[in-house]
This record gives C-alpha cells, sequence and structure tokens, in this order.
C-alpha cells in the first residue's frame, strides 16, 4: 500500500512516500491488481523468455513435453497394460487428458516458488504481490494454446471430430486455474519460511497424476470409490476436457459442484493467508 502525505504545509517542502503493509480485509487491492495490469504481462513474457533462455529447441518444449509423455504412456499403458481408452485412440485419448493436467502441474509448480524467485524484484520496488502467482498462470495458458495445435492435428490424423460439448472447455480452464492458484496462494506463503515445502509440493503433485485419470480412463475405478475419487477437482477437468473434445469422460453432474465449493473455498481462504503473509515476506526472504 503506497500512501503519500506532506510533511510539513510549506510549499517548499515536497511530500515523501511511504510503502505501508496492507492491513486488514477490507484493503485487498483490486484496484491495484487492475493498475498494474502492464506489470502482470511484463512478468509473464518475462518467465516465458526466461523459460526457455539458452536452450537448444527453445519454446518446442512446450510440444516435447506432452508428445514424450503420451509416447511413453501409449507404449506402456495401451500397449503393455492395454487398459481401455473408451474406444478412443489411446495416444489421442491421453494426449487430451495430459494438456490440461500440464497446464495445472506447471503453473502450481511455478507459482509455488514464485516468490522466492522474484526476490529482487519484491525486495526492492512495490507493487501487489499476488501478481506474481498470477502471472505464472498466464504464462502457462500460453503454453497450453501452443499445445492444443498438436491436438487440432492428432484429431485431424485419426479422423476424429470434435463433440458439439466444445463450448465447456473455457470453464474447465479456468476450473483447473483456480484450483491451481488456489493451491499456490496457501503454499507460495509457506515456501517463503521454508524453502524444502516446494519439493514436497512437486512430489505431491506427480503422486496425484496417478489419482486423475491421465494415463487411464475413469471406468477401472470401482463404485464403491467413485466418489472419493471424483473429490479430485481434476478429475472434472480431465473427464471434462475428453467429454468437451472426444465425447467420452463424465459430462457435468451435481456431485461436481462439492469439488467445485471446495475449490472457491480454498481460493478465498488462500488469498485471505497470501494477504495477510505479504505483511512479512521481504523480511522471511
Amino acid at each position: 500500500m503506497i500512501k503519500t502525505t506532506k510533511t510539513s504545509s510549506v510549499p517548499s517542502i515536497k511530500p515523501h512516500t511511504q510503502i505501508l503493509p496492507p492491513k486488514g480485509w477490507g484493503e485487498f487491492p483490486l484496484r491495484e491488481l487492475w493498475e498494474y495490469r502492464e506489470l502482470l504481462w511484463f512478468l509473464t513474457i518475462r518467465d516465458i523468455k526466461a523459460r526457455y533462455r539458452q536452450m537448444a529447441l527453445g519454446p518446442l518444449w512446450v510440444l516435447l513435453n506432452p508428445v514424450v509423455h503420451m509416447i511413453v504412456f501409449s507404449l506402456i499403458f495401451g500397449g503393455l497394460a492395454q487398459l481401455p481408452s473408451d474406444g478412443l485412440p489411446y495416444p489421442l485419448f491421453t494426449y487430451t487428458a495430459l494438456l490440461p493436467w500440464n497446464y495445472f502441474l506447471g503453473t502450481t509448480n511455478g507459482s509455488v516458488g514464485s516468490l522466492v524467485h522474484h526476490l529482487g524484484l519484491i525486495s526492492k520496488v512495490y507493487f501487489p504481490r499476488l501478481i506474481i502467482p498470477i502471472s505464472a498462470l498466464f504464462g502457462g495458458l500460453i503454453d497450453l494454446m501452443i499445445a492444443f495445435l498438436v491436438l487440432i492435428a492428432m484429431m485431424i490424423y485419426y479422423g476424429v471430430m470434435p463433440s458439439w460439448n466444445l463450448w465447456v472447455l473455457p470453464f474447465y480452464v479456468l476450473f483447473a486455474s483456480a484450483t491451481a492458484l488456489s493451491i499456490s496462494l496457501w503454499c507460495a506463503a509457506i515456501v517463503v519460511r521454508f524453502r524444502d515445502i516446494q519439493d514436497i509440493i512437486t512430489y505431491g503433485l506427480s503422486i496425484l497424476m496417478y489419482a486423475t485419470p491421465v494415463a487411464y480412463s475413469a471406468s477401472l475405478v470401482p463404485e464403491r470409490w467413485l466418489w472419493l475419487y471424483q473429490l479430485n477437482p481434476m478429475y472434472w477437468v480431465i473427464e471434462g476436457w475428453r467429454w468437451g473434445l472426444l465425447g467420452s469422460g463424465q459430462p457435468p453432474q451435481p456431485f461436481m459442484l462439492v469439488s467445485v465449493a471446495m475449490v472457491i473455498i480454498l481460493l478465498i481462504s488462500g488469498i485471505w493467508i497470501f494477504h495477510r503473509e505479504e505483511r512479512t515476506i521481504v523480511d522471511w526472504l
């Protein structure tokens, strides 16, 4: 929060600017987020450039990451294990799921450690710190759109036409973004104090992938455990992508509202925690 005051009524004395820590929930800088929108775009572009700088393949890693995983999953789960793919070509089946999952995984990992990575900027310049984890989401969206081009080519190759349910994709992208941001806001403030928490989050998300129908069909889950399985928000995102693009997967259902409510609660509380810890972030860094 920036506060400008005058030290005296004498005209010759210039006012000075104070940078004060935010106080209370009521002063959450929503207006400041809009005022600093250019900084948000700058950080997004800078992070994308820094991610692929001094790499031989550069942005091609955006495409290689899901493609390599698709090939490995196709050989192991689709070839050796012969797992069902809802009547679809297994490479297309798993690549459709890998896109939203990689977006969620990449943005969460990037946002969790974002405050530590931007130490130099945070300690010198004032701006709403919430911009930093949000910039990771925008960077992930750009990667998602690039990787989506491969999915279009695969659908043309296999002769699979998009389902009429395509209109639900923006909602599921928003749902994945909210899920990633809610986890990031909770963890980013903790990582500032305990750096090894970021490694725990990375390992935990890697394990979570196998509790999400990325490499296999959700039809393999026993019926009595399906309700517990569906508490995972990314279950609905993955199934929603398959339903919206390929006509398979799980359409939106009333039980999905439980996961939506969980994410909303985590997001609101995460914003509150992040806003509270924002007062002492520089001291811990």
